[in-house]
């Protein structure tokens, strides 16, 4: 008997090899399918070397660091679309990089930048806007594997956080331009940082650019504005990108408007619930029927 037992217990499945889970391989990617992967590296790297500058003393170089983060990250979405290599594996990689350039970078550089002066409460206030910036994240994860509503589609609940990267810049842009009379003061940007942290995990909705359609007759005249405002990047780059900015910030009474708006409409297309159909009425049952039910069924 305990040989029969040995025998079982050597050529049969093991108790814990029966729980072990599966582990989920990489499918192989063919290299233009892995590009969106490479653009969103890029990304990480560029956040990373923002840092590095800021902690030489070169906050101009960091700036420009953190906008060709996000120059990466607006494409790396977009190839992955246009080349269907969409995957779980690039959505928690952009996901991981977004958090260092838009939420780490912009942080450690702003706290060398002015909020150190601070002190703890510099510290504390950068790591505010960290934080937030990882709950903003996070959120968008989840919201996106559920079906958004056919209103809020066009919208973004809270600030996404490039552009609340870009945001947190926007005194900085403003000191290499005129000076740092005011706009280095961390008192300043202490309240800049605390107000777009909030705005991130706000349910504030923002305009999203994903679900803009331009119509064919706006085509020509919009890819026209795209060149002149790319001229004026390079010609008067921070002067362009506080403007950007500011037209943001002022689009956002606008798009509350346009979403409470739309919400408004497509909640008066639902039928009321009075206008809903009353249930059919239980069909009489006939004398045969009554006679076979049984009579405690007939008593309830």
């Amino acid at each position: 008997m305990s040989e029969l037992h040995g025998r079982k217990r050597r050529f049969g499945t093991h108790p814990d090899r029966l729980r072990r889970p599966r582990v989920q391989r990489i499918s192989g990617l063919s290299v233009n399918r892995m590009v969106p992967n490479v653009l969103t590296l890029l990304a990480l790297c560029a956040g990373m070397t923002a840092m590095r500058f800021a902690m030489g003393g070169n906050f101009v170089g960091a700036v420009f660091a953190i906008i060709v983060a996000g120059i990466f990250d607006g494409l790396d979405g977009r190839v992955a679309r246009l080349l269907k290599s969409t995957s779980s594996f690039g959505a928690e990689l952009d996901s991981l990089s977004d958090f260092v350039s838009f939420g780490v970078a912009p942080a450690a550089v702003l706290y060398l930048w002015t909020m150190s002066d601070l002190h703890g409460v510099g510290w504390a206030i950068v790591l505010f806007y960290a934080v937030c910036c990882a709950l903003r994240l996070a959120r968008f994860n989840i919201e996106s594997e559920n079906m958004p509503s056919a209103y809020g589609a066009p919208f973004f609940t809270g600030m996404p956080a490039p552009a609340g990267a870009g945001l947190v810049m926007v005194p900085m842009f403003l000191s290499f331009e005129w000076g740092d009379w005011l706009f280095r003061s961390p008192y300043l940007n202490a309240v800049t940082v605390t107000g777009i942290a909030l705005l991130m995990i706000s349910k504030v909705p923002t305009v999203s650019l994903k679900r803009i359609r331009v119509p064919h007759q706006w085509v020509v005249p919009t890819l026209l504005g795209i060149g002149v405002l790319a001229a004026f990047v390079t010609t008067a780059p921070w002067p362009t990108l506080t403007a950007i900015g500011v037209v943001y910030v002022g689009s956002i009474p606008l798009t509350i408007r346009s979403y409470y708006r739309l919400r408004r409409i497509a909640r008066s297309r639902q039928p009321a619930p009075e206008d809903a159909p009353a249930p059919a009425p239980p069909a009489a049952l006939s004398p045969r029927d009554q006679e076979s039910t049984p009579a405690h069924q007939q008593h309830h």
